[in-house]
């Protein structure tokens, strides 16, 4: 039950004169979409009476189905703080066809349907995103370049860290829209950046990382750069991650991983859980890891996972088990990048997850080597296996996990698939800088 009123927020707006309202929604690429209205068709919105065009939004509808409308989440209502004179604010919404069905697109609405799943077997999801960016200058245009403006690395102060100034107005905005900020600071790579905000049930974390995203950009963009979420921006350095730390509770809010018992502290479904993450790891990539860029960051020798195994602190598999229990008894899956649609890769998670659970699938033991010291044959006679190496290969597992079509549904599984394909065959018949450098002469 929402925490607001159609009332409480007509009336909310009228006191804060608030002139325009963004109505938000995500496309199946995970990009944020958005219809303004002034605030006087506020309570038309709140009636569920906006309607707009699906035919164009990509992987939505065809022109012959178009209608669709946005329903408001009241509890989702933020004034933005950088408004001004002329006071702005927003609404996430999920979207619904003309008869009122909830339309299976709609990327947040299938999230609801795989969070709704575990509560009937008594769980929720609470999530903590770890969201790495890029800050670069831009040109007399406005546009990004690859210049950045410190050569800084993990952990680094000012005035080696010159985006701190920029970080900190980030933060401070962002707890104006309601985050905990847990921590903040410069990453490994120069230029590189991360803001860590507390952890919440999967939906709220979802609207959160799209929010979060929105904000960097429109801070950066007010310090004259440019941030970004690309994976692997430049090579030879560290890429963006969005590391997620996941575990489940009790509906009572009671964490339903930690075992006080057990030698890891873990019950029964923690490893449950961690054991369907892995059986499904291959598949789940190609959502959690959506672009061709993705894959330059999944190479050895800059902290991101190549091997599907598990580990307690070792952070060289694809699924740690951080030291901290009680309630933050937590699995952190290294895998995921900015890039990918935060509803679609928390449905995945989640679905794969619930599926260890419901099968009791048990993961194989932990590894206490780094993966990356450990030769081929060694990594295969324990069983371990990579991840895909390109978006090509995830989308071979991703069509071949009859589990992801079931988490996903028939509609979002196809249009993956789809865009997924359409930009490899893009980017195979493009010829790279790299290549005429490598071989012009050569042949």
């Amino acid at each position: 039950m929402s925490k607001y009123t159609k009332e409480q927020l007509l009336e909310e707006v009228e006191k804060e004169e608030v002139e325009f309202i963004h109505l938000q929604f995500t496309d199946i690429m995970g990009v944020m979409k958005n219809i303004s209205i002034t605030s006087e068709q506020l309570e038309k919105a709140l009636d569920n009476e906006i309607m707009f065009d699906g035919s164009s939004i990509d992987g939505f509808v065809r022109i012959e189905e178009s209608d669709m409308y946005l329903r408001p989440d009241l509890d989702t209502f933020r004034i933005f703080p950088w408004s001004g004179e002329h006071k702005e604010a927003r609404f996430i919404c999920d979207v619904y066809n003309s008869d009122g069905r909830p339309f299976e697109g709609c990327p947040r609405n299938r999230l609801k349907k795989i969070v709704n799943e575990a509560k009937e077997i008594g769980y929720t999801m609470n999530v903590g995103p770890e969201c790495e960016f890029f800050l670069f200058h831009t040109d007399e245009k406005g546009e990004p370049s690859l210049n950045t403006h410190d050569n800084a690395g993990y952990f680094d102060l000012a005035p080696a860290d010159l985006g701190g100034n920029a970080r900190k107005d980030m933060i401070i905005t962002l707890k104006k829209m309601g985050f905990n900020i847990e921590a903040s600071h410069h990453e490994n790579a120069p230029g590189q950046h991360e803001i860590d905000f507390e952890y919440a049930d999967a939906i709220t974390t979802a609207d959160n990382i799209m929010t979060f995203k929105m904000v960097v950009r429109i801070v950066a963009q007010r310090h004259g750069l440019h941030a970004t979420f690309m994976p692997k921006p430049k090579s030879n350095m560290a890429g963006s991650g969005m590391h997620l730390n996941i575990s489940l509770a009790y509906l009572d809010g009671k964490n339903a991983f930690y075992d006080k018992d057990d030698k890891m502290k873990f019950k029964t479904i923690a490893y449950n859980f961690l054991g369907g993450l892995i059986k499904h790891a291959k598949a789940f990539t190609a959502i959690t890891n959506p672009t061709v860029n993705s894959y330059k960051r999944l190479v050895p020798g800059y902290e991101a996972p190549v091997m599907i195994a598990w580990a307690e602190g070792n952070r060289s598999p694809l699924i740690r088990i951080p030291s901290k229990k009680g309630d933050s008894t937590r699995i952190e899956l290294r895998s995921p990048d900015p890039s990918a649609n935060p509803y679609l890769a928390l449905a995945v998670t989640l679905k794969s997850g619930l599926d260890g659970i419901k099968d009791n699938i048990k993961p194989s033991n932990g590894i206490k080597n780094n993966l990356y010291d450990m030769k081929e044959k060694d990594l295969k006679d324990q069983g371990i296996d990579r991840l895909p190496t390109n978006l090509k290969e995830a989308l071979i597992e991703f069509a071949k996990d009859d589990y992801m079509k079931e988490a996903l549904g028939n509609h979002l599984y196809k249009r993956v698939i789809d865009a997924g394909i359409y930009e490899w065959n893009e980017y195979s018949k493009f010829v790279s800088t790299w290549e005429v450098s490598r071989y012009l002469r050569k042949f």
